[in-house]
């Protein structure tokens, strides 16, 4: 099937039933929380509860369907960060195919592990999507494998795509849907649809502010590669967007925002405790940016497009969350070398209701230990303000405290 068959309603239609076969229903989910810190009425696509744990099943396996019993017999290969791995490798599992997944390096062991529980061949090389690409289609050269693009195949974007069918159904006076932006995929497919159903929505794309490949291609008016990419939002850390998929693209997105690594780590933050789900960094970027969003009162999606995340990087992201909210802090202070002076120091931060985490005490700071030592205090606190009540009642007791960088 041509590429020009691809991305018309009749298509969506298309693959709307035929990704029904394999999808989870991600109803919308209404969020108190998002809304009332945005001025909107946000809604929620909770893709992180997809089957395989992201919405790239969708696009692989309505791309897999429109193969001959031939190309799916030669066997799959594809290049991925995680997600559309799974996609492939679960598709390919249905339809009783081999699968071959080069994925980077740096990609989570979660996925890693999770693509090999659906029978598929995981061959880990280059440090990014890009180089994995290239590697894999190296390799379907050389094998004859059937290449399975991750987002620059109008095909897989007409499957991704489907999500918007399903926003409209249920929520069909949406007025924004936010999208996450890696190599453009699932934006394509997205915003092309909406369009087609509602020409006067607004579809805005979400990129890494340090992998900003589509932003820079669309200033530009051309497919752009970056030097390189850095952010932790490793399943949008794509270098060159799609080339066959640019010109949707172009014609539909209103606008690009950039959101930076920070904003991720609060945003997962917010999400576990007010939503109580696990969203990976990449399908978090919908949730930072309703802070950038110029309007109020709009009924707005943010599309959350996976949830495979592992748990050391759970582990890293809430603790830097927890800092950049003045959750943990550490503070330094100068005191005599002598009884009772760490007493003085705990009663004072006790009486803040500042519940100490970790003390380190150095008594190299000055010649003279007895007439200063350190002592290093990682704190918790209930956020900024409960954080300088505390430092006030430190300056207000005769200590100096100064902010040190937190490590826990």
């Amino acid at each position: 099937m041509s590429d020009q068959e691809m991305l018309t309603l009749e298509k969506f239609e298309e693959a709307a039933a035929e990704v029904k076969k394999v999808t989870m229903e991600t109803k919308l989910i209404y969020s108190d929380y998002f809304s009332r810190i945005s001025n909107n009425r946000v809604y929620l696509k909770p893709e992180n509860m997809q089957r395989t744990g992201a919405y790239k099943v969708r696009g692989a396996y309505y791309k897999i369907s429109t193969l001959s019993k031939e190309e799916r017999s030669k066997g799959l290969i594809t290049a991925s960060a995680g997600n559309h791995a799974q996609g492939v490798a679960f598709a390919a599992q249905t339809y009783g195919v081999k699968a071959v997944i080069v994925m980077p390096t740096t990609t989570p062991l979660i996925k890693v592990n999770r693509t090999k529980s659906y029978g598929a061949e995981v061959i880990l090389k280059g440090d990014v999507y890009d180089e994995s690409c290239e590697y894999a289609l190296q390799l379907a050269k050389e094998k004859g494998y059937t290449f399975v693009h991750p987002f620059d195949d109008p095909a897989v974007a007409t499957g991704q795509g489907t999500i918007a069918m399903e926003i409209f159904q249920e929520l069909p006076l949406v007025d924004i849907i936010l999208v996450p932006i890696g190599g453009g995929g699932l934006a394509t497919g997205v915003s092309t649809l909406a369009k087609l159903l509602n020409p006067k929505i607004k579809v805005i794309g979400v990129e890494p502010a340090g992998a900003n490949c589509m932003q820079v291609s669309l200033q530009k008016g051309e497919v752009t590669t970056l030097p390189s990419v850095n952010t932790i939002a490793d399943g949008t850390a794509v270098k060159r967007p799609g080339e066959k998929i640019f010109p949707y693209l172009r014609d539909n997105l209103d606008d690009i925002i950039t959101v930076e690594d920070a904003e991720l780590v609060v945003a997962y933050l917010d999400m576990v405790e007010n939503h109580k789900m696990v969203v990976e960094n990449s399908g978090l970027l919908t949730v930072a940016a309703l802070k950038h969003l110029n309007v109020e009162d709009k009924r707005v999606v943010s599309i959350l497009s996976g949830g495979n995340m592992d748990v050391i990087t759970m582990s890293s992201v809430i603790r830097q969350g927890l800092i950049l909210r003045d959750r943990i802090f550490t503070v330094s202070v100068l005191l005599p070398d002598k009884p009772g002076e760490l007493m003085k120091v705990s009663s004072v931060i006790a009486a803040e209701n500042g519940n100490v985490i970790k003390l380190e005490h150095n008594q190299f700071v000055s010649i003279n230990r007895n007439a200063a030592v350190e002592l290093t205090i990682t704190l918790e606190a209930y956020g900024t303000e409960h954080k300088e009540q505390i430092m006030s009642a430190l300056e207000r007791n005769g200590y100096q405290p100064k902010l040190a960088s937190t490590n826990v």
